[in-house]
């Protein structure tokens, strides 16, 4: 699809600006959907339980530098998470992160383990861990300071025969989702309704366990994590009220009724959003570069602190000066005389003082 060529074109120009640095390397993706109001009778159209009117869902893979990588538009009825994965495997640009976050919403042990298998770091937001299972890989295994977490001994084991059993056709699952045989969200939703006695769903069941257990762990021991998680997830929050504010036409109804129309309309959006956030950046560092020109000096963690989801100097309803249409824009800069490496060796710091908890 042309839309997904232009959204991915932007990415890879955004990518290439100095600024970008500033926010993030593109290496974690966080993944959300808000609400988007639509006509009744229309074919993706369901009341939503938790808004109380009929439409659909935006979900958007933001990277950790504010831009969206891929954009779908869903159901209300569906269940957000089974396209966690998909966004990350349709997306064709250059940016490929291998980190993902997400709401609570998240969590489910089939999507914790495709997104293993296929070499993805799911770590979403976890607010009710209390309420949560810890597996022990035994019924031997006991742990010093943290049993308690697991419940009663010899209680919660992980089923590493039926793992080992099934693991090649786990594989081979996760190549067939990779190649695109089948679509993650497909498999995801079977995996989801399937029986609890498929070996397949068994075995996805108990990878998913191994894998939640341990960014469980990672989570509660790791205060950085759980602050890089927070601040990931409010960065697609911030994303969905961004696009929203630009996609005001219509008051923001899609009245289209047809499903392909619909996903147009919000790849669309994603599109113009995503331009007016690579404008926003290149504003930002000509700014900067000012700055620099007149003495100042640019701590790279003050500028870490800007979002380009900047809205006040933006005409919304734009002024039409059709005769400018053969006007040739200026190349623009992508270069900036600020050292971001001290950003990138905090994260890198924060990480492994993470995996040494």
């Amino acid at each position: 699809m042309l839309l997904n060529e232009a959204i991915a074109d932007l990415v890879n120009a955004h990518a290439r600006l100095d600024i970008s640095q500033a926010w993030g390397d593109g290496t974690a993706v966080a993944a959300d959907g808000t609400h988007m109001d639509t006509y009744l009778d229309n074919l993706l159209s369901e009341t939503s339980v938790r808004y109380g009117k009929p439409g659909g869902i935006a979900y958007h893979h933001v990277s950790d530098t504010y831009i969206a990588l891929f954009t779908h538009f869903i159901p209300c009825g569906v269940w957000e998470a089974v396209y966690i994965i998909e966004g990350l495997l349709k997306n064709t640009s250059e940016v490929q992160p291998t980190t993902v976050h997400a709401d609570t919403q998240g969590q489910s042990f089939p999507v914790f383990a495709l997104a293993h298998l296929l070499g993805f770091d799911l770590m979403p937001r976890i607010r009710n861990w209390k309420e949560l299972t810890f597996y022990r890989p035994s019924k031997q295994t006991e742990y010093v300071h943290i049993d308690a977490l697991f419940g009663e001994p010899g209680k919660n084991t992980i089923d590493f025969d039926l793992i080992e059993s099934q693991f090649r056709h786990l594989m081979r699952v996760a190549v067939s989702v990779r190649e695109g045989a089948i679509s993650s969200s497909t498999l995801l939703k079977r995996l989801r309704s399937g029986s609890r006695k498929n070996a397949t769903y068994a075995a996805f069941r108990e990878v998913g366990r191994v894998i939640r257990t341990v960014q469980l762990l990672r989570y509660l021991s790791d205060a950085p994590l759980r602050r890089r998680v927070t601040a990931a997830t409010n960065k697609v929050e911030s994303f969905n009220r961004f696009s929203q504010w630009i996609g005001f036409g219509n008051r923001g109804v899609i009245a289209d009724n047809d499903p392909v129309e619909q996903e147009k309309a919000m790849k669309f959006n994603a599109l113009l959003t995503n331009a007016v956030i690579f404008h926003n950046a290149l504003d930002i560092a000509e700014i900067v570069r000012q700055l620099l020109e007149e003495g100042w000096e640019i701590d790279p963690e003050d500028l870490a602190h800007i979002s380009p989801y900047l809205t006040e100097h933006i005409n919304r309803f734009g002024e039409y000066s059709t005769h400018e249409l053969g006007i040739q824009p200026d190349a623009y800069d992508p270069k900036l005389d600020v050292d971001f490496t001290p950003l990138r060796e905090q994260d890198l710091a924060a990480a492994s003082l993470g995996q040494a908890a």
